[in-house]
């Protein structure tokens, strides 16, 4: 047998917001330093990582890229090559695919989620929902007396915001008296699924993920 040289090819060097996955788990670049320290000596950069796995999630990771073995660069920083781009006839296929998903019976209505939820409406209670679509960030204060509809009301906003795709997720903070209350509420009015974040949840979280997983 006659020894044969072989070649690799060296993984090139992530930027700064690329996903890369290092030591079988996946990572967030957060920064990039390095190179030739000598014209003799091999660039080395010095990658700064931080975990996005549930069971790490936030953890940091410094490491030599040159050093690491198999690291993977997931997606490349750049516009898409001009001859990579679909066919017309593909393109126009997902725009007429797009246009049938964004049709509905309400379309043209201005306001939605009065008729997407369980509820009985008073003309007053559509006014929140009415000023936070004009706003651009949505910031209200609900501070109607007791008995009034605040529940409502806000589930409407939330409702309203999820249909126009203005929103992704929603996180409501309560007294703990009140979880199981806004999640039945919001279950049943709204059909909308909240999971109740407290001891017993983060107990079994951590039980599952590990003991510094971050809900």
């Amino acid at each position: 047998m006659s020894d044969q040289p072989t070649s690799t090819i060296p993984t090139p060097v992530p930027e700064q917001g690329q996903l890369v996955r290092v030591r079988q788990r996946h990572y967030i670049v957060q920064d990039v330093a390095g190179g030739s320290v000598e014209p003799s000596r091999p660039d080395q950069h010095r990658v700064r990582l931080e975990c996005l796995d549930d069971d790490q999630v936030g953890t940091s990771l410094d490491v030599i890229w040159q050093h690491e073995v198999n690291p993977v660069v997931h997606d490349q920083l750049g516009l898409p090559r001009p001859d990579a781009w679909d066919p017309k006839d593909r393109f126009d296929a997902f725009l007429h695919a797009t246009r049938w998903s964004l049709s509905s019976v309400l379309e043209g209505l201005p306001l939605q989620a009065p008729f997407r939820g369980a509820i009985q409406i008073e003309d007053y209670q559509l006014e929140p929902v009415v000023r936070a679509l004009r706003m651009p960030r949505v910031n209200l204060l609900i501070a109607d007396d007791v008995g009034l509809g605040k529940t409502i009301e806000a589930g409407m906003v939330m409702q309203e915001l999820l249909a126009r795709q203005r929103i992704r997720r929603i996180l409501i903070v309560c007294p703990a008296s009140l979880q199981k209350q806004w999640a039945e509420e919001m279950l049943f009015k709204f059909a909308l699924k909240f999971e109740i974040v407290d001891r017993a949840y983060m107990q079994r979280l951590r039980k599952e993920y590990g003991s510094h997983v971050n809900a």
